[in-house]
This record gives C-alpha cells, structure tokens and sequence, in this order.
C-alpha cells in the first residue's frame, strides 16, 4: 500500500509502515516537511495514487468537497500515545488493504474501522 503520513502523526508510524514493506512518506520526506499545506498534500495524494493518514478533520470536508485526497484515512482516536498507535495499525491493517478496495474513505478509532461512502 501506499501511504502518506500527515504531520499531526508521527514519523515513528511512516518508519514502521515502511519495515511493513508499505511504500510511505511522511509530511517531513516532502520539500516543505510539515508545513506542507493541505492542498499540497491534497495533490501528491492524489498524483502518487496515496492513502492520506491524517488526524485532520479539514481533509474530510475536502474529501466529501473535492474528491480528495485519494484516499482518506482519518485516525479519530484524540490523543494516543506512539506504542499504542502502531499496535491499533497493525491490528487493522490487513483489513485496511482490503477496505480501501471498497471505499475511498475510513475512519480508525478505537473501537475498529468506519468505511464512509
């Protein structure tokens, strides 16, 4: 899969995705690190044909605007800690590969995976 890591979210997730064998930038991989603007993101996302991951709740309001990012993954789980993070990743992500097949946009909290239209 391939993601790109919004700067709200650690680059310990980036690196973990990416021993994953996931193909994975994150915001501070890109020219303007984390201050890359939203439709700067909006458009790598969709030229690089990559699952945007973001606590954002802006790019949800472009998604359902503007068609993007691609893909939308939104981490609705306020704060969590690093450790915690990785281990709800990994627990979903063999479903996320799957998902996204079907839809274009899911919500990751922590009671599992919304798919939205």
């Amino acid at each position: 899969m391939k993601f790109l890591v919004d700067a709200q979210l650690p680059r310990r997730l980036a690196t973990h995705l990416q021993s994953l064998g996931h193909d994975v930038l994150h915001t501070l991989d890109l020219s303007s690190g984390n201050r890359t603007t939203d439709a700067e993101l909006n458009q790598r996302s969709v030229l690089d044909q990559r699952i945007l991951i973001t606590k954002d709740a802006d790019f949800v309001n472009s998604f359902l605007l503007q068609g993007q990012p691609f893909q939308l993954l939104l981490v609705a789980t306020g704060n969590i800690g690093n450790v915690e993070l990785l281990s709800l990743m990994d627990q979903h992500l063999p479903t996320l590969q799957i998902v996204f097949a079907q839809a274009a946009f899911v919500e990751l909290n922590h009671q599992g995976l919304v798919l939205h239209a």
